[in-house]
């Protein structure tokens, strides 16, 4: 009788007890292959077989089944249809990260945040594989605080924008390591409005060595800029305050704390 294999995916937010996780029509890519045998972009045992998430388990496109022997699994989000490579994948932040969520999938943001999971050397069950999945990209939170001078409330419309980065990166699908491109240019990234004092943006992984402009925060026609050097690192949230006052020349910053396994 043959055994259908099942999947138990379990978002990075579980590790914090949280709420937020996987959502309705989620979409998650599966490769198997034999233990220990590399993985190919095609010629597997599964190649990126694609799961959905319907609320309540994660359905393939069509009916898997275990063979004999032990296997390793890997598996990333968002669902990329046709791969180009697997030790090489290419993969892009979005540049616009404040648009909320449309009905035609995921906003800039989400489709930003790429996870990674793998499970080495399974057996035929009839219980679920589990995989974990962590966070691969770097994530910058922007804290807006008021200076001592500043008169009034921080707007409800300020825009929060992440200079200098390179959005492009291949991923390296059997280890989930992300590598900055290195042939590709910084750009700017819009940061998501979490609330009226917190931005936040997905950023690939990567250096900045040099003192450079690195947030600006846009509020009432007028841009505070702020310079750092500063290093993305992989499956890390990073905490910017930036205080806002009067005089624009005088704004400050604080580089905060470092959470793994951050929570949305």
């Amino acid at each position: 009788d043959e055994m259908l294999i099942t999947f138990d995916m379990q978002h990075p937010a579980l590790a914090r007890a949280t709420t937020s996780a996987f959502e309705k029509q989620d979409q998650i890519g599966v490769y198997m292959t034999g233990h220990g045998i590399p993985l190919e972009v095609a010629g597997n045992f599964l190649n990126n077989e694609r799961l959905t998430f319907d609320g309540t388990k994660w359905n393939p496109a069509r009916k898997l089944y275990w063979d004999e022997g032990s296997f390793d699994v890997f598996a990333y989000y968002p669902y990329i249809p046709s791969p180009s490579g697997v030790d090489d994948l290419p993969f892009s932040v979005a540049l616009d990260q404040s648009v909320t969520s449309t009905d035609s999938g995921l906003d800039g943001y989400e489709a930003s945040d790429f996870l990674w999971a793998t499970d080495q050397n399974v057996t035929a069950r009839d219980s679920p594989v589990s995989l974990s999945f962590q966070h691969r990209m770097s994530k910058m939170v922007v804290r807006l605080m008021k200076g001592k001078d500043y008169d009034g409330d921080i707007p409800e419309d300020a825009e929060v924008y992440i200079h200098n980065t390179v959005p492009s990166a291949t991923i390296d699908l059997s280890v989930g390591i992300v590598t900055r491109n290195t042939h590709g240019t910084a750009q700017t990234i819009k940061a998501k409005k979490v609330n009226k004092t917190q931005y936040t943006a997905i950023v690939v992984p990567q250096r900045l060595t040099n003192q450079v402009p690195l947030v600006e925060v846009v509020m009432k026609g007028v841009s505070y800029m702020v310079e750092s050097k500063f290093v993305f690192k992989p499956g890390i949230q990073h905490t910017l305050s930036v205080t806002i006052s009067k005089n624009p020349e005088q704004v400050k910053i604080e580089i905060g704390g470092e959470i793994e396994d951050w929570e949305d």
